[in-house]
């Protein structure tokens, strides 16, 4: 049989979102594939009607037909039903795989992508369909016999069951390897800190930005009447400017206006300073990082969400802070275990509060308590992130370490927060990470750090 390696292989990709479509040509092209694009199902039939690929990579939900129509019409056409494909779909989509599945599809991957699942998939429908080629190839040239018939059907399954050992140790190895992918990436915690980072600068900008619209009308008539001076104009018309531009109350007001924009100025400055503090990789080597730092500059990247608005008051921090020594981490790595936390504590008052009115919350405040202290028996340190939101239930406070298992709805959780932190604790820093949650009550991680 030729290896795949030899062969010139063609993949159509079938996805509306170009993001997905460069990614997935970028990883497949790295194996010397060949890729063909399209961004709708009817324009994926007439390339597949054309190109013969060897291979289709379909996307569920898209403009126009959808994935599943565009199977159904490739399977009802006989030039290229017997091309694979694969569907793309979202990992907690079970009933789309399904239902893909019983289409005619062969196999699905999972969003977000992960380029080693992917190419392992690709290669294992590529090796069989190369096989199922070869086989139908030998059988209209040679009419073999029934026994060798039964032979090379065997050969088929036992090289299907070598392929999918190889898959299955693929997959083992992704499943240990996916923390670190999108760890690296951060791509959990990037919405939470652009938004952070937008609220907190709009205000100061816009404290700034006004302040000098007064001190450059003050600064125009101070210099017009130094110009009065200087021209030697007569004591009654300065006297008659002065009262106009109401000199006192500049004098008065023109210091406040420069005190405010050094207050913003200062602000704007502990803005990029947390920002920097959370955005520290340190990857290659630990660093000694104050945690309390860390602490702090995430509140302050996550302030716009325990503010007060229409619907609840001010989300509270209570700080407990003990003294600490600083400690030898990842601080980046750090930071991002306590925007997971903050940030599914802010998470559960908002289910809390779907069914509480504003007074009621302002009789039952939202409440965060942050607090550290040293383990001096076990040389540890401890930092507690407590709420006091809905609790968990066992069933589900047993689960919650588990990659891609979340209880918010489609769209607003990845699954992934607390299974990275989990990680970054444990392997990373030789600590430990738990929770503890009663229903009714609300949840307390712990996290020990050796000093």
């Amino acid at each position: 049989m030729i290896p795949i390696s030899l062969v010139p292989v063609r993949i159509l990709l079938v996805d509306d979102t170009p993001t997905n479509l460069k990614v997935l040509s970028e990883a497949l092209q790295g194996q010397g594939w060949k890729t063909l694009m399209a961004t709708d199902g009817e324009s994926a039939i007439e390339q597949a009607e054309y190109a013969l690929p060897d291979l289709i990579l379909l996307d569920v939900m898209m403009p126009g037909i959808d994935g599943f129509e565009t199977c159904q019409r490739l399977k009802a056409n006989a030039k290229v039903q017997h091309i694979p494909i694969i569907f793309m779909t979202a990992l907690s989509d079970s009933i789309n795989k399904v239902r893909g599945l019983e289409l005619g599809a062969v196999d699905y991957i999972t969003k977000p992508f992960q380029q080693e699942e992917v190419i392992a998939r690709v290669k294992l429908h590529l090796s069989i369909s190369h096989l199922n080629q070869s086989l139908q190839t030998k059988i209209a040239e040679q009419a073999e016999t029934e026994a060798q018939l039964q032979q090379l059907a065997q050969e088929l399954e036992q090289r299907v069951r070598d392929r999918t050992a190889e898959l299955e140790i693929s997959l083992h190895q992704l499943k240990t390897t996916q923390l670190q992918l999108v760890q690296s990436e951060k791509m959990s915690t990037l919405g939470q800190l652009v938004a952070g980072v937008g609220h907190e600068i709009n205000n100061p900008i816009n404290f700034v930005s006004g302040n000098l619209k007064h001190i450059d009308d003050y600064t125009r008539d101070l210099f017009a009447l130094i110009q009065m001076y200087q021209r030697k104009d007569s004591a009654e018309d300065i006297a008659e400017f002065i009262e106009d531009i109401d000199l006192e109350y500049v004098a008065e007001d023109l210091p406040k206006l420069i005190k405010s924009i050094h207050e913003g100025v200062h602000r704007l400055k502990d803005i990029s300073l947390s920002l920097r503090s959370f955005a520290r990789s340190d990857i290659s080597s630990k660093t000694e990082f104050q945690l309390r730092e860390g602490i702090e500059s995430t509140i302050m990247l996550l302030k716009h969400r325990l503010k007060a608005n229409e619907k609840h008051p001010e989300i509270q921090i209570i700080r407990q802070y003990a003294e600490l020594p600083p400690i030898s981490c990842y601080p980046g790595q750090l930071n991002q275990v306590f925007m997971n936390l903050i940030a599914n504590a802010i998470d559960a008052f908002e289910e809390k509060n779907e069914t509480r009115s504003y007074a009621e919350i302002v009789e039952s405040p939202n409440m965060i308590w942050i607090s550290t202290e040293i383990d001096r028996s076990n040389q540890t340190v401890l930092i507690r992130v407590k709420d006091n939101g809905l609790g968990m239930l066992p069933e589900i406070q047993s689960q919650i370490f588990e990659p891609s298992f979340t209880t918010k709805p489609v769209g607003k959780g990845t699954g992934l927060g607390l299974p990275i932190s989990r990680q970054i604790v444990n392997e990373k820093h030789g600590g430990q990470l738990e929770c503890r949650s009663i229903v009714g009550e609300g949840t307390e991680f712990t996290i020990s750090l050796p000093i």
